[in-house]
């Protein structure tokens, strides 16, 4: 049986695509145009802007990103920053929301109570960094993955996720003799991928794009992550007033700055788009936890 639209249906369906090819072209053009302009001469797209012309594109900005040590060790920093945090953000999200799930739990409510006490009062940035200081993990990589491991909403997430799961798997389950780790490990895990690859992309990515952390508790160059280099040398290639008299000299630096912030954006954005495909799939189921069947 087919349904015919009616014409106010045929009108919210065009609504519908304009509004979609309206949101994709605000996404799709500043990409394609940070993408191009990555590979132009800076001279030609502060004259002319974008040009599509083979003569007018160069690897200049490339070449000097990929041959500055800092800028190739920042991104190997950021690339086991963000990992690790990750990993941990997981750990601790899956164990602790699988705990809180279990109706059984001794003082469940009390803890949730807690954490959720958490997300709106914070001790603050100085007591932080007392704190921080004071275990011993100022200037080390711990500082920048173990302190925001415990995200409570992720806990809440991956909680509300458990709760999902039939209980009659683990009472079949508790049946066969099976121990409660068993049954996280082989049952439980093996059902959770959508949540945990969820919980590790959203860890990566705020991970990936954080600097302040790094800025606040890092003070050897060698450990700082990518975004905290790409900050450091876009800021270094703003002259302040007065203090280049040279206008040709101006101009280079003026240049250089624009060769490096397009490139860099680039290179610091393709481990976000090379994981999100192989992500996608959990993506769309993960999203979904708590909504109404």
């Amino acid at each position: 049986m087919t349904v015919k639209n009616t014409p106010f249906d045929r009108f919210l369906l065009v609504l519908n695509g304009l509004f979609l090819t309206l949101a994709v072209l605000v996404v799709v053009v500043p990409f394609v145009y940070i993408i191009v302009a990555s590979f132009m001469d800076p001279t030609v797209l502060l004259n002319r802007g974008l040009s599509f012309s083979p003569s007018d594109w160069s690897l200049e900005g490339y070449r000097k990103i990929l041959g500055n040590d800092a800028m190739i060790r920042g991104f190997f920093n950021s690339l086991l920053y963000a990992g690790a945090f990750a990993i941990f953000t997981v750990l601790v999200s899956v164990c602790a929301g699988y705990a809180l799930a279990d109706d059984t739990l001794a003082g469940r409510k009390l803890v949730m109570t807690l954490f959720i006490i958490t997300m709106f009062f914070g001790g603050g940035l100085i007591p932080t960094y007392l704190l921080i200081r004071q275990l011993g993990m100022l200037d080390t990589p711990w500082a920048l993955i173990i302190p925001g491991a415990v995200n409570v909403w992720n806990i809440i997430l991956a909680r509300t996720f458990f709760k999902g799961i039939p209980k009659e798997l683990k009472e079949a389950a508790n049946v066969d003799g099976a121990s409660e780790f068993k049954i996280f490990m082989r049952i439980v895990i093996p059902l959770s991928k959508p949540i945990m690859f969820v919980l590790a992309l959203y860890a990566f990515v705020g991970q990936w794009n954080s600097y302040f952390d790094a800025m606040i508790y890092l003070e050897n160059s060698k450990l700082f992550p990518l975004q905290l280099v790409l900050r450091s040398i876009l800021i270094q290639n703003q002259a302040a007033p007065g203090m280049i008299g040279d206008q040709q000299a101006m101009a280079e630096l003026k240049r250089l700055s624009e060769m490096i912030k397009y490139s860099s954006i680039v290179i610091s954005s393709l481990p976000l788009i090379v994981m999100y495909p192989f992500f996608q799939k959990y993506f769309e189921k993960g999203v979904m936890v708590g909504s109404l069947k």
